[in-house]
């Protein structure tokens, strides 16, 4: 066997095999159907193979026609995928933005805070990334990330170069089941008194606020469950395992996607959230199209 390949022969084989006959290849080539078999002739004897056999009025795969053909594929499915990136670097510039978002922070508020980035001019190819802000800042230190929408703003006694930006803040509101608005709703908040709560774990940062106003308020709600993941902790809400705190500023939202009812409102506990980058003044379209989508109008009706 040759040790080179004929990569026209390899493509006319190709589309014969697609398309089940030398006519019908012949018609999409733009050739006769006599110069297709000609050139099949040449591939088979330059490779050693047979790559067909007859079958009725088509041609049927032999063993090492279908090896090949699985080669072919790859091949040319890659040609056509250079070719596009060829083209897509020459009319227009990808977009790479990079967001690491802390698994305390809620899935909703981050969608509804990434959500104008697609809006964007430019073509934007969005990374996300999941995790411990603790594991985020490391990879914004190694210009990794462009920014991380966090819970709480960065530590002022990290090596990290960074800086926190506030993006909003929003009052508390308690969700649970429907069958819980009838058995909690009224009398809100002394009702919470042994109620079954889902509590936000260790790492997010309106844990010890939330406990400060249950302390304040003389509230003693029996926890049943703790989460660092706030989405975790919905879908334990969701299927009634207990009641669960949200920002009131994506209450619609939490209604809709996890079909449960508003308890209460805690105005006296605020979450923040924060956007955190490596420059002072973000230059990054991405990040300015969040800040300000922030101010104008996430968190300003509650």
């Amino acid at each position: 066997m040759t040790s080179s390949i004929n990569f026209k022969h390899l493509r006319y084989f190709w589309v014969v095999a697609e398309m089940g006959s030398i006519a019908r290849a012949a018609e999409h080539l733009h050739l006769t159907p006599q110069s297709i078999s000609g050139q099949l002739g040449e591939f088979e004897e330059r490779l050693g193979v047979e790559l067909f056999r007859p079958s009725g009025r088509k041609r049927e795969l032999t063993e090492a026609g279908q090896s090949i053909l699985g080669y072919a594929k790859s091949i040319f499915s890659l040609g056509d995928e250079l070719l596009d990136v060829l083209h897509n670097h020459k009319t227009k510039k990808t977009l790479f933005f990079r967001i690491g978002i802390a698994d305390s922070v809620s899935k909703s508020v981050a969608y509804r805070l990434i959500e104008p980035v697609f809006r964007l001019e430019e073509e934007v190819r969005l990374i996300c990334r999941e995790g411990r802000l603790s594991s985020l800042l490391a990879e914004l230190a190694v210009q990794r990330l462009d920014m991380i929408i966090a819970d709480r703003p960065m530590q002022s006694n990290l090596s990290v170069r960074g800086y926190s930006h506030l993006l909003g803040e929003s009052a508390l509101t308690v969700f649970g089941v429907p069958r819980f608005e009838k058995e909690f709703a009224d009398g809100f908040p002394c009702s919470l008194n042994n109620a079954p709560f889902l509590f936000p774990g260790e790492d997010m940062a309106i844990r010890p606020k939330l406990l400060e106003w249950f302390d304040d308020a003389g509230l003693r709600p029996r926890i049943v469950a703790e989460f660092d993941d706030s989405a975790l902790m919905k879908a334990f809400g969701q299927a009634g395992a207990g009641l669960f705190v949200a920002p009131a500023a994506i209450r619609g939202r939490i209604r809709e996607q996890y079909k449960v009812a508003e308890i209460g409102r805690v105005e006296e506990v605020v979450e923040q959230i924060y956007a955190i980058t490596a420059e002072r003044r973000p230059k990054h379209p991405g990040i300015i199209a969040i800040s300000r989508s922030a101010r104008e109008g996430m968190f300003s009706v509650v």
